[in-house]
């Protein structure tokens, strides 16, 4: 009786232990799988963020370093030396430069510091700057002169033998016609919140917002 229980024993020990092998065997092959599985998921993130980073890196290069179109032209044009200097009437400078086919731009400077500035886009520009007058043609050109000013709304005799009838359209608006001498309208000065002025046969003329206007040769 005594041998038979020990073979038992034996028998009990040896199933226990073949049970608890298989056990361990199966835990290790599901925590391989979930390692591979784990692993394979964090290599699919590293590849969609270097693709994300490519896809950044090649945005940047397009825009200029993250900057627009416009801001990267913008920054060039500034960079850009001025055409040429010339000195005004009252001592202070014009920087003329060029901007495109038909397109210049003046700065007004005095003691380095930028007064104003004259867009000629496409049509020339006045200013009327504390009783100096400045013309920018479309090409380029400045002509600058001191005084001469007549306060509108009227009918005022121009250098030229021009004649100019000036008319109050709204506040900071004033609209001037250039008469010939038959008296047909042979232009028009259109001063909306901002200066205007043009060239007629070789005469300056520049109308203010406020309606001031002078012409000079």
């Amino acid at each position: 009786m005594t041998t038979r229980r020990a073979r038992r024993s034996v028998r009990s020990a040896t199933l226990v232990a073949v049970a608890a092998a298989a056990v361990l065997s199966m835990t290790a092959c599901q925590s391989a799988g979930a390692d591979a599985a784990s692993g394979s998921g964090k290599a699919g993130s590293v590849s969609t963020a270097r693709l994300a980073d490519t896809g950044d890196a090649r945005s940047t290069a397009e825009t200029g370093g993250g900057r627009s179109a416009t801001e990267v032209q913008v920054a060039s044009a500034k960079t850009t030396s001025p055409v040429r200097k010339q000195t005004l009437a009252d001592g202070s400078t014009a920087e003329i430069r060029k901007v495109g086919a038909q397109h210049y731009r003046a700065e007004i400077v005095s003691h380095g510091d930028v007064l104003a500035t004259l867009d000629a886009n496409g049509k020339d520009a006045g200013l009327d700057a504390n009783d100096m007058f400045v013309v920018l043609t479309l090409d380029g050109k400045v002509h600058s002169w001191m005084g001469g000013g007549q306060s509108g709304p009227g009918t005022f005799e121009l250098a030229g033998g021009w004649t100019a009838k000036v008319t109050q359209v709204g506040d900071l608006h004033y609209r001037a016609e250039i008469l010939g001498l038959d008296g047909s309208v042979m232009g028009t000065l259109e001063a909306d919140e901002q200066d205007a002025g043009l060239v007629a046969n070789g005469i300056y003329i520049v109308l203010s917002a406020g309606g001031v206007i002078s012409a000079h040769e």
